[in-house]
C-alpha cells in the first residue's frame, strides 16, 4: 500500500475545512450537535475503483455525523453532479455513495454512516471510532453462517 502524498493530505484537510465553512453554522442548530468535535478527515487510504480509477477512501468526522468518503486521488478530477450515485466496492461489501458539494472549492462522494455523534466525548474518541469503522469496512465480509 502506498502512502498518501503531502498534497493529498492537504486536500483532505481542505475538505474538512470546507465542511466547516459551509455546514458548521447549520450543524450548531441540530439536536445532535457535539461541541467537543470538529470536522476531520481521518484514516484515508488509496483504493482503485474499477470505474473511477485511483481514489482516496476514509472517514469524515463532523460535530454531527460520521461519513464514509471517497475523493479522487488526483486533484484535477472532474466534479460530479450533486446527488450523483456511485457504488463503492470494498472488501466488506458495496456501499452507495452520493456526490455532495462543500461549497465551490470542495466536494466528495459520501455515505452517512452515523448521524448522531452526541455521545462521543472527545476528538480522540471520534478518531478511534473512525479507525474502527475503516478497519471493518476494509476487512473481507464474513462468509454466510460464519460466527453463528
Amino acid at each position: 500500500m502506498h502512502a498518501l502524498t503531502p498534497e493529498q493530505y492537504a486536500r483532505l484537510g481542505r475538505l474538512a475545512e470546507a465542511w466547516t465553512r459551509h455546514h458548521l453554522r447549520e450543524a450548531k442548530a441540530a439536536p445532535a450537535f457535539n461541541p467537543r468535535l470538529a470536522a476531520d478527515a481521518l484514516c484515508f487510504q488509496r483504493h482503485t475503483d474499477p470505474e473511477l480509477g485511483e481514489q482516496l477512501v476514509g472517514a469524515l468526522v463532523t460535530p454531527v455525523s460520521l461519513w464514509l468518503v471517497m475523493v479522487p486521488a488526483a486533484a484535477e478530477a472532474a466534479r460530479p453532479a450533486p446527488g450523483e450515485r456511485h457504488w463503492l466496492r470494498l472488501p466488506s461489501g458495496a456501499y452507495p455513495l452520493e456526490s455532495v458539494a462543500l461549497g465551490e472549492e470542495g466536494w466528495c462522494r459520501r455515505l452517512v454512516l452515523l448521524d448522531d455523534l452526541s455521545d462521543v466525548n472527545s476528538r480522540q474518541a471520534a478518531s478511534r471510532l473512525a479507525q474502527q469503522l475503516m478497519e471493518r469496512l476494509m476487512a473481507p465480509a464474513a462468509p454466510p453462517g460464519a460466527g453463528a
